[in-house]
């Protein structure tokens, strides 16, 4: 199964992705035999020069367009019509692209009267595809059992997660108390069902697929004889700390210890990776300070209409190693709104704006900080940066906080498409448990995912406070 950062991507997300590719090459192929009727014409349009970069335009275009209209979800999360207008809405947008690319470049068209034609067949295919998936068991295989090794807190939540998921296809069979002690009472859903003692014997018992090792006290309690012959008879073993870890994209600091951290995969910043990202960093920012000009300059004179000077707003912000430096925003808050002291953003903030409000919910407040992006301060991708004040009230509060600082802070960051504005030290401790998922899992193929989610995210003003 594909993983990006850790996170394995669901196989009904490659199937619907494959399927669509599908209905786009199908589609096309249909509009084609109809436009030309003569089988020697069609195959002499089919051997035309780059065809198969123009199909490939054709299906990038439709597939980027579904995941930006968040069609690429559990397909039975919508009724028809809900399915229907989604789809027509993203095939749209996708029409609008290529006829913007066809203008630019008319050599790389397939043909008005293609495009045309193969539209109502398209949406026609996809739409059938995704009511099969959502409505029939193809994709839903018989569950995976899993045991739970010993009670601990990270065990419980490992459960929890698992249970709120149905997705990953688990099925929790129970818990394995370490002193055999409270057989039968419920701890989540299900309970103690045995003891560690007997894990091979209720292993094999109840044909169990994965083990969770989850013991408050490791040292005398871990049956290490029959994990390992579970282990070598193809049964999986892992610690519940690590599925949590898979499943949510987070790393819980609840009961982990520096051990875990230390000989756990993962945390690896080579100096090409660094390079790489540095390099994307500031082509990424020039292109992107070119294209956002226009709307910066829209951005700056609302605000000086709506309340005058200053438009930027600078703050200190701690960055790679602890080092501080001022971060640019537009400023979207009133004047002089901290001057009784720093303070978290709330919900229904009052001290936001009516333009501030809406340049928050759509992230443009963000857009100067490209150039602390091209001055090196920051990344395009990593974790937020925070007020020198938080951090040391949050170093004080939250272990291993100041960790987070191994990397350049960015712009958009794991944390910020996966969890809402950290507005207390609770949220802040959620919010780094996301960071140090990203730190931990850190590559290119991750910031590139990151970036996609944020655009989506700015699209639809999710997440915004």
């Amino acid at each position: 199964m594909l993983r990006i950062g850790g996170q394995r991507v669901p196989s009904s997300t490659l199937l619907l992705f494959a399927l669509d590719a599908l209905a786009v090459i199908l589609g096309l192929f249909a509009a084609i035999v109809l436009r030309f009727h003569n089988q020697r014409v069609i195959l002499d349009y089919l051997r035309g020069q780059h065809m198969f970069l123009r199909f490939a335009l054709v299906i990038l275009v439709c597939e980027i367009c579904l995941y930006y209209n968040d069609l690429y979800g559990r397909p039975d999360s919508r009724s028809a019509i809900e399915m229907f207008t989604e789809l027509l809405q993203a095939l749209g947008s996708g029409c609008l692209v290529l006829a913007f690319i066809y203008y630019v470049d008319d050599g790389v068209s397939l043909g008005r009267g293609i495009a045309l034609m193969s539209g109502p067949v398209v949406l026609a295919l996809m739409m059938v595809s995704r009511i099969i998936l959502g409505r029939t068991r193809l994709l839903i295989q018989v569950p995976k059992r899993v045991l739970v090794v010993g009670t601990g807190l990270s065990g419980i939540s490992a459960v929890r997660e698992i249970i709120s998921r149905p997705e990953l296809n688990l099925k929790v069979e129970g818990f394995l108390d370490e002193k055999g002690e409270n057989i039968g009472a419920s701890l989540v859903n299900p309970g103690i069902i045995g003891a560690v003692k007997d894990v091979e014997a209720i292993s094999l018992e109840r044909g169990i697929d994965r083990v969770i090792i989850s013991l408050t006290e490791r040292r005398g309690n871990m049956p290490i004889s029959q994990l390992l012959r579970l282990k070598f008879s193809g049964v999986g073993v892992e610690d519940a700390h690590s599925i949590i870890e898979r499943v949510t994209g987070r790393i819980h600091l609840e009961q982990i210890s520096p051990s875990w951290l230390i000989l756990s995969d993962g945390f690896r910043k080579s100096p090409l990776l660094y390079a790489i990202k540095r390099s994307t960093d500031i082509i990424v920012a020039l292109l992107a300070l070119i294209l956002t000009l226009p709307v910066m300059a829209v951005v700056a004179l609302a605000i000086w209409l709506g309340t005058g000077g200053p438009i930027f707003f600078r703050q200190e912000r701690v960055g790679l190693k602890g080092c501080t430096f001022e971060i640019l925003k537009f400023r979207s808050m009133r004047q002089n709104a901290e001057a009784n002291g720093p303070v978290w953003a709330l919900r229904d903030d009052k001290r936001i704006t009516r333009v501030g409000r809406i340049i928050r919910k759509y992230r443009l407040d963000e857009l100067p900080q490209i150039f602390n992006v091209l001055r090196g301060e920051m990344s395009l991708v990593g974790p937020r940066p925070e007020r020198p004040h938080f951090c040391e009230l949050l170093e004080e509060n939250i272990p291993f906080f100041a960790l987070r600082h191994s990397v350049r802070p960015g712009i958009t960051g794991w944390a910020q498409i996966k969890y809402q504005y950290g507005a207390s030290i609770e949220e802040a401790k959620t919010k780094l448990e996301y960071d140090f998922f990203y730190i931990k899992h850190i590559s290119f193929l991750l910031d590139l995912a990151i970036i996609f989610e944020t655009a989506k995210v700015m699209m639809h003003g999710r997440g915004s406070q």
